[in-house]
């Protein structure tokens, strides 16, 4: 069954060379929702998250809210291996596919084929296993005998339908998203949206970070508010919303 438990997660990231006259400083403070301050050896730091513990069990459905700097992105990539904490402990159950960045890991002098085995090593599949869905992601793709032809040659459409159907083709059981993936191409939407959704309803945890809430109402049954890195709520997605929504009015 997969599971997460976050106990106490703090994350800093230290900004060197950092000129901390008052203006510069007013001015940080102004354009990020994160924190910042000093540690011990003066350096400016960002308080990206700050304390955060939560559980996630099989079957949760969970929208990360809050406004840009808030800490969703890096709890994101906490939750994906990504970033370790600076304090705190973090513990996962379950094979963890963060499908954010990805066009990560994509070699533009590689092959279309040759890159399935190389992003879906990123994702954590062993070489047989990408091999056996290679005519699968292939055919998906419909990109035909482009996949023969170094990566460099497609055009940006064509690169995101290979990046997305490898990313997708994973079986996870911990799913993680910074935003709904769009792939872009009009013709290809609607088989793509048949296939994430599907690949969704098959995680048995979903962590998905946005700003449109339609999308986390209909996607998500649980909430979580982040502010300036700490989380300021945790329940029903709809009642996180309407929480986040007071927050905006009265800010």
């Amino acid at each position: 069954m997969a599971r997460i438990r976050l106990d106490r997660v703090s994350v800093q990231f230290p900004i060197y060379n950092a000129n901390t006259r008052s203006l510069k400083k007013s001015l940080m403070h102004r354009t990020t929702a994160g924190r910042i301050g000093r540690d011990a050896g003066d350096r400016v730091c960002i308080e990206a998250l700050n304390d955060v513990t939560l559980t996630f069990g099989h079957g949760d459905r969970v929208g990360l809210v809050g406004a840009n700097g808030a800490g969703k992105t890096t709890l994101l990539r906490v939750l994906a291996g990504i970033y370790e904490p600076t304090a705190g402990t973090i513990h996962r159950e379950g094979r963890v596919a963060p499908l954010f960045d990805i066009a990560l890991g994509i070699d533009p002098e590689a092959t279309g084929y040759d890159n399935i085995l190389i992003r879906g090593a990123f994702l954590g599949l062993r070489r047989q296993e990408a091999r056996a869905r290679m005519d699968e992601i292939a055919a998906f793709t419909e990109l035909g005998d482009y996949l023969a032809m170094p990566v460099r040659t497609y055009s940006s459409g064509m690169l995101l339908r290979l990046a997305f159907a490898v990313s997708t083709s994973v079986e996870p059981e911990i799913a993680l998203m910074d935003e709904w993936i769009g792939v872009g191409d009009a013709a290809f939407v609607e088989k793509a949206e048949r296939r994430l959704a599907e690949l969704v309803g098959r995680a048995g945890i979903l962590v998905l970070a946005s700003h449109d809430p339609a999308l986390l109402e209909r996607t998500c049954t649980k909430g979580v508010l982040l502010q300036h890195g700490k989380i300021s709520a945790v329940g029903a997605i709809g009642d996180v919303l309407r929480e986040y929504d007071a927050y905006r009015s009265a800010a």
